[in-house]
C-alpha cells in the first residue's frame, strides 16, 4: 500500500512539474482571447523560439555571469544560477518582442477584419515559424546547453515513505519560476494601470477606447506579456529536457490550447488550473498505463469537456439570446 501511494505521488510531482509548463503557454492563449476574442495558434511557436534563443545565446550569458553559486556552497544553489536567471530573462524579452511585431504585422491589420480571417492567419503564422525554424535552425534536434546541473534532490529520511520520491533540480526550478510569474501576473492585471486597461478592453472594447484607453498599446502588451510566458517555457522545458527541435511547439501548444479550455478561456487561475490537471493526466496515463494512450486521452479531455462544460470548469454558464 505504501509503494503504490509513493509510485502516485511520484507520478503527481511529474505531472504538476510537466504542468506548469502547460499553464504557462495556456496563459498566452487565455491572456490574447479575452482581450481580442481570437485564439493565437501561433503562440506554441513562440515557445519553441524561446528555446532555440536559450540554445544560442545561452552559453554566452553563462560565461557572462559565470556558473553563480553551486552545490558545494549551498544546497540548492544552482537555482541561484545568474547565468540560468539571465537566460530565462532574456528568453523572455525576445519572445516579447517578437509577440508584438506579429501582433503589429499579422493581427492589427485584421482587427475590423471576421474572425475567421484573423483565425486562418494565425494558422498560417503558425507554418511560417515553424517552416521557418527548419530553413534557420535546421531539422535535427538539439541538445540545450547544460544551464544548470541538473540532479536528483536528496529528501531526508526523517520524512518517512516520502524520503523516496524522486524530485530534481529542474523540477524545483519549474516550479518556483511558474508560481513566481504566475504571481507577478496575477499582479500586473489586477493591481496595475494597464491590467485594468486590459480588463476594461476585455469586457467592452468600445467603452473602453472611448474613456481614452489606448487600445493598440493595450493589445500589443498582451500579446509581449503572453510570449514572454510562452518564452519562459520554452526555458524551463529545455533544461528538464533537453532536447529541442523546430516542431517542439506544435504538441505542446495544442496541449495548452486543450488547458486554456479546460480550465475556462479567458481566466485566468482557469488556465493555470487546466495546465495542471493536463499535466497530472498525462504523467497519470503513462504510470498506469500505455505511453501511446497519452496524447488521445489529453484530446479526449478537450471533447469530453466541451461536452458537458463547454465554458471550463472555472466558466460561468451563459444563456445566449435569440
Amino acid at each position: 500500500m505504501a509503494d503504490k501511494l509513493l509510485e502516485f505521488l511520484q507520478q503527481l510531482v511529474n505531472g504538476l512539474s510537466q504542468g506548469s509548463i502547460y499553464a504557462l503557454i495556456a496563459l498566452g492563449y487565455t491572456m490574447v482571447f479575452g482581450v481580442l476574442r481570437f485564439i493565437n495558434f501561433a503562440h506554441g511557436d513562440v515557445y519553441m523560439l524561446g528555446a532555440f534563443v536559450g540554445f544560442y545565446l545561452g552559453p554566452k550569458v553563462s560565461q557572462m555571469f559565470g556558473r553563480g553559486l553551486t552545490s558545494a556552497t549551498m544546497p540548492m544553489g544552482d537555482l541561484l544560477n545568474p547565468g540560468a536567471i539571465a537566460i530565462i530573462l532574456l528568453a523572455m524579452l525576445i519572445c516579447a518582442v517578437i509577440g508584438i511585431v506579429i501582433e503589429r504585422l499579422c493581427y492589427r491589420p485584421l482587427r475590423e477584419r471576421p474572425k475567421l480571417t484573423v483565425l486562418i492567419t494565425a494558422i498560417g503564422v503558425s507554418l511560417f515559424l515553424e517552416n521557418g525554424g527548419q530553413y534557420l535552425f535546421g531539422v535535427d534536434p538539439k541538445s540545450f546547453p547544460d544551464v544548470i546541473t541538473d540532479r536528483a534532490l536528496e529528501i531526508p529520511e526523517s520524512w518517512g515513505k516520502i524520503s523516496g520520491l524522486t524530485i530534481t533540480l529542474s523540477q524545483v526550478l519549474i516550479f518556483f519560476v511558474t508560481l513566481l510569474l504566475l504571481l507577478v501576473l496575477r499582479h500586473i492585471v489586477v493591481k496595475t494601470k494597464i491590467g485594468m486597461a486590459m480588463r476594461a478592453l476585455s469586457f467592452n472594447p468600445v467603452a473602453a477606447q472611448l474613456m481614452g484607453i489606448n487600445i493598440d498599446v493595450v493589445i500589443s502588451f498582451t500579446f509581449g506579456l503572453g510570449s514572454a510566458l510562452a518564452g519562459a517555457a520554452g526555458i524551463l522545458t529545455s533544461i528538464q529536457q533537453p532536447s529541442i527541435d523546430p516542431l517542439m511547439g506544435i504538441n505542446a501548444g495544442l496541449k495548452a490550447f486543450v488547458a486554456a479550455v479546460l480550465g475556462c478561456i479567458g481566466n485566468l487561475q482557469g488556465a493555470a488550473l487546466g495546465g495542471l490537471l493536463i499535466g497530472v493526466v498525462e504523467a497519470l496515463v503513462v504510470g498506469y498505463g500505455n505511453p501511446t494512450y497519452r496524447d488521445p486521452i489529453v484530446f479526449g479531455v478537450l471533447i469530453l469537456i466541451l461536452l458537458v462544460k463547454p465554458t471550463g470548469l472555472l466558466g460561468a454558464s451563459e444563456r445566449e439570446k435569440v
